[in-house]
């Protein structure tokens, strides 16, 4: 995510105004907001269903690096990473690919976006014996077996989660999540974006569930992911509870922000690291650190380190769905556009989901975590909310294309959802129908699922079909 041009990036903070003034510089008038879609993907060994060792998945960056699209990241010797012109591939600390787009003005940019970098990707992993797919957690491989990625904020980070919950290291090396990153015009705007958004998890959680498998086992969970993030690190996920509060704003996303642990700072290239006693930003803010004073840098690496379900940085990021199949890689993206980006819809998704506190929405998240679109809800079930949620988005996104005088309603990149909704089945109870016989027959059956594999050209009129990421 760019910072906006009007904070200057190493500007040393003396005041708390400051920190507030970097969120409120994240707004754009309305005819200026994009779609930000952020995807991480697993890297498995095609044969095996393991998860790829680093050496392997250096070796994909390095076949994507000469195709010219990408210049190469690297920390030390070793290729950690690739940046293009308008968006970039890192690797989470499991290896994990995930591919951060550039910001688009609709979803078909999105979608074109996306294809060029799957498809070479693909191509390289035919190559290396590897497969991509879209799955929330790792399939197979337990987590002392799979090394870590030789970044160093990753030696901090790792032993640091052992002391905050007993699913930390889980979610950094086998956990694979979709992030939806949307704009706002103002403090106000942002402030009902968010939770209109947290009030969504749920449903998010309970629709997109595909993860209910981890050490070759069922987990009972249909989106295991989910636990995974509960048992992480109480300081810095879950929910935003002050927004409970019907007049918070930025202040209170800085108050929260402030008195997080700080996990570290960055100088000249090396991690300095402050987890050896709880040092939380406000403090870090006050009297500096070994003769360190707090950056603009800093306090936006700070800002990437809390994991909430919604978060800004600066702008609204929506984090709680899994890895999705190629196919429905965009659906949680339309779905949210389609909501947010419509006022008509707004309210009316606004009217049907308001809860009465963030603790109703954590209880109805945790009973979605394992039964999906059967979780109760209200007087039905989340595949009654499911219904009326994708009727408004789809209403929202036919009104964006008239406003803005579209040839095509980005309402295309829902299609996907109804069958899911109606059979209200989810992708996680798809795979554990066919999670049985030998290891091969699993192994093909999550291929079969969510794996990116033989990808089509993009349509002659240069649109982005789902249908063409499909195995």
């Amino acid at each position: 995510m760019l910072i906006p041009n009007k904070i200057k990036h190493d500007e040393l903070l003396t005041s708390r105004d400051q920190l507030i003034s970097f969120l409120a510089a994240g707004a754009r008038p309305e005819t200026d907001w994009g779609i930000g879609a952020e995807m991480e993907k697993l890297v498995l060994d095609i044969h095996t269903g393991e998860a790829a060792e680093f050496h392997r998945v250096e070796a994909l960056l390095s076949a994507l690096a000469k195709s010219g699209d990408w210049q190469e990241v690297r920390e030390g010797t070793r290729l950690i990473g690739l940046q293009g012109e308008h968006s970039s591939i890192t690797l989470e600390p499991g290896s994990q690919l995930e591919l951060s787009g550039q910001l688009c003005a609709d979803l078909f940019c999105n979608c074109n976006d996306f294809s060029k970098h799957i498809v070479k990707a693909v191509a390289a992993c035919n190559e290396l014996g590897l497969v991509l797919v879209g799955l929330g957690t790792q399939p197979f491989t337990p987590l002392d077996k799979i090394e870590w990625a030789p970044k160093s904020r990753y030696d901090i980070m790792g032993p640091y989660m052992l002391k905050t919950g007993d699913m930390g290291q889980r979610m950094m090396k086998q956990s694979a999540g979709l992030q939806v990153n949307l704009d706002f015009r103002d403090e106000a705007d942002c402030m009902r974006k968010l939770r209109l958004a947290q009030a969504l998890s749920p449903l998010i959680y309970g629709l997109f569930a595909n993860s209910p498998i981890m050490d070759g086992e069922a987990t009972g969970f249909l989106t295991t992911r989910g636990e995974i993030w509960s048992r992480t690190d109480p300081d810095r996920t879950g929910l935003l509870p002050f927004l409970d509060n019907p007049e918070a704003g930025f202040s209170d996303y800085v108050d929260y922000a402030l008195d997080v642990p700080m996990y570290f700072i960055l100088r000249d290239g090396q991690y300095i690291d402050l987890t050896q006693r709880p040092f939380h930003f406000r403090e870090y803010l006050a009297s500096g650190y070994g003769g360190h004073q707090a950056t603009m840098v800093d306090w936006d690496l700070h800002l990437s380190t809390l994991f909430t379900e919604v978060r800004l940085r600066p702008q609204v990021e929506v984090r709680c769905a899994d890895s999705l199949p190629p196919h429905l890689v965009l659906t949680v993206a339309a779905l949210l556009k389609g909501l947010m980006y419509d006022e008509e819809s707004f309210q009316k998704a606004w009217e049907h989901c308001r809860p009465t506190s963030s603790a109703e929405v954590a209880q109805t998240s945790q009973q979605a975590w394992k039964l999906g679109l059967k979780t109760p809800w209200r007087e039905g079930t989340l595949q009654d909310l499911a219904r009326t949620c994708l009727t408004l988005a789809r209403d929202g996104l036919d009104r964006q294309q008239s406003r803005r005088c579209q040839e095509r309603s980005e309402s295309y990149f829902l299609d996907g959802l109804d069958s899911l909704i109606e059979g209200g089945v989810t992708l996680a109870e798809q795979l554990l129908q066919n999670w049985h016989g030998s290891r091969e027959d699993k192994v093909k059956a999550l291929i079969q699922h969510c794996g990116f594999f033989d990808v089509a050209s993009n349509r002659p009129d240069g649109s982005c079909s789902n249908e063409q990421f499909k195995p």
